[in-house]
């Protein structure tokens, strides 16, 4: 690189040189963000821990330095709440955002976990498929809002690198916007004895919004959650879902514990609420271990 010290000391009248210029334009020049990755946690049985791993999930992958944005998609809004956004203070939410009444910035608020943040959720979002079930693009309401979310960020400047989608405990219309909008689907399953029965008909309905909408959507992987050593019945639905499974179930299992269900009345993440708890544990190796699978994905 020119020294612009040196060339200033022969002539201090002169301005410097075009190469000094161009040099110094180089060095403050920024990279445009590109559009983050998009994750959707979903599964139409309810108390599955869909809403505690995208919370988690979240904060971690924030921990290692990733920049998160959680979409809450459950009218219910328990994300947000588990993030410690008050109701009153979400004046903007989703339900505005795929209405098309807001864009996705303007719904974004931080939480108090360094690089995460959340676009809430309210009841309203529980009427949207009345409202927009007759348009044209109702599927794609959740895409064309993230495809915008980064344009004129630049790297590392208010850009997200991963969006995490907490969907609704049903495959209706938003959930179907999530799929629509998704690269892949991470699927949360509690170690309990209905497990497999409702991942065939979300593995169905994974294939239908991939022949129709969503043509590289896939199934990221399947996370094992509530699990509970002292219980035969967790290890057998452990044994039967990788074996149904296969490599797609993660190596990580969630264990069931008690500091990740204390942590959402307090409106934090359970890593921030007990870092050192079995829970926060599982869902830190969680975030590596998807991190991982991410760059086996890019690479093939």
């Amino acid at each position: 690189m020119t020294d612009i010290s040196n060339s200033a000391e022969g002539d201090l009248d002169q301005t410097p040189p075009a190469s000094a210029e161009s040099d110094v334009v180089a060095f403050t020049r920024t990279e445009p963000a590109k559009p983050p990755r998009v994750l959707a946690i979903a599964n139409q049985k309810g108390g599955v821990g869909k809403t505690t791993t995208a919370i988690n999930l979240g904060t971690a992958l924030a921990a290692i330095g990733e920049r998160v944005l959680v979409i809450d998609l459950d009218p219910q809004g328990n994300a947000s709440t588990g993030l410690g956004i008050d109701r009153r203070n979400r004046r903007c939410s989703t339900y505005d955002v795929l209405i098309g009444n807001s864009p996705l910035r303007d719904s974004v608020v931080a939480t108090a976990v360094p690089r995460l943040s959340i676009a809430p959720s309210t009841m309203d979002l529980s009427g949207l498929e009345l409202e927009i079930g007759q348009a044209r693009d109702r599927a794609f309401r959740l895409r064309s809002a993230i495809s915008a979310v980064n344009t004129g960020k630049s790297i590392g400047t208010s850009d997200f690198t991963y969006v995490l989608v907490d969907c609704p405990p049903s495959l209706n219309l938003i959930t179907v916007n999530a799929m629509a909008a998704a690269h892949a689907i991470l699927v949360p399953l509690q170690c309990e004895f209905f497990a497999l029965e409702g991942l065939s008909q979300l593995i169905k309905t994974v294939e239908q919004v991939k022949a129709t909408l969503n043509p590289e959507l896939t199934i990221h992987g399947i996370v094992l959650t509530m699990y509970d050593a002292r219980n035969n019945l967790s290890s057998q639905v452990v044994a039967d879902v990788r074996a149904f499974m296969g490599s797609k179930v993660y190596d990580t299992i969630i264990p069931r514990n008690v500091r990740v269900s204390e942590a959402p009345s307090y409106g934090k993440p359970v890593l921030v609420y007990d870092l050192k708890c079995v829970g926060s544990e599982a869902y830190l190796r969680l975030a590596t271990e998807i991190i991982q699978r991410e760059k086996e994905l890019r690479a093939s």
